[in-house]
């Protein structure tokens, strides 16, 4: 992973949505790129940026919708989500930084269905690092990557974006 920069990492899965929104006929069919807070919402914006897509970009927070809620605590500044209006039978494009246990998605899934029924939610995935603990998995991976038990990998930024593996103290 050392020789792939973040911005490679964005480009290739540029490349891989790109035909998503090639072949749509309309602004109605195109799909929603909506990003999960903090590290996945700064991959989509690249995304959104690099594919400009005709639709809004959209923002998760999924504090309140975690179930590791009362073990990480509360963030005191949780800000609310943003997504376009109808979610409806449109194709969301799901992105997040770093795939791990699959908590995070199903919390998002959850807050998404609040909004709406989409037709199709499509995982996309900077870094999957394995070690799910939920049967999610991504539809689109830039990178997979084996870490050890007491390493973790986050996604700093968000100028520049850069990826960083640290270990974890054991207590």
């Amino acid at each position: 992973m050392t020789d792939l920069s973040v911005e490679t990492l964005i480009n290739q899965l540029t490349e891989t949505l790109a035909p998503l929104f090639s072949s749509t006929d309309s602004v109605q069919d195109q799909p929603i790129i909506v990003g999960i807070e903090t590290g996945g919402f700064w991959v989509a914006q690249q995304l959104h940026k690099n594919l400009k897509p005709d639709t809004e970009l959209g923002k998760l927070n999924i504090t309140f919708y975690r179930d590791d809620y009362t073990k990480i605590g509360l963030h005191p500044t949780v800000k609310p989500s943003s997504l376009p209006s109808d979610i409806d039978g449109k194709t969301i494009i799901l992105v997040d930084d770093v795939l791990y246990s699959g908590r995070t998605v199903r919390a998002a899934m959850n807050e998404l269905f609040d909004y709406g029924r989409p037709e199709k939610i499509l995982l996309v995935i900077l870094i999957d690092r394995g070690g799910r603990e939920l049967p999610i998995q991504a539809d689109i991976v830039a990178q997979r990557i084996a870490l050890e038990a007491d390493e973790q990998i986050k996604l700093e930024g968000p100028d520049p974006l850069r990826l960083r593996i640290n270990r974890i103290d054991q207590a």
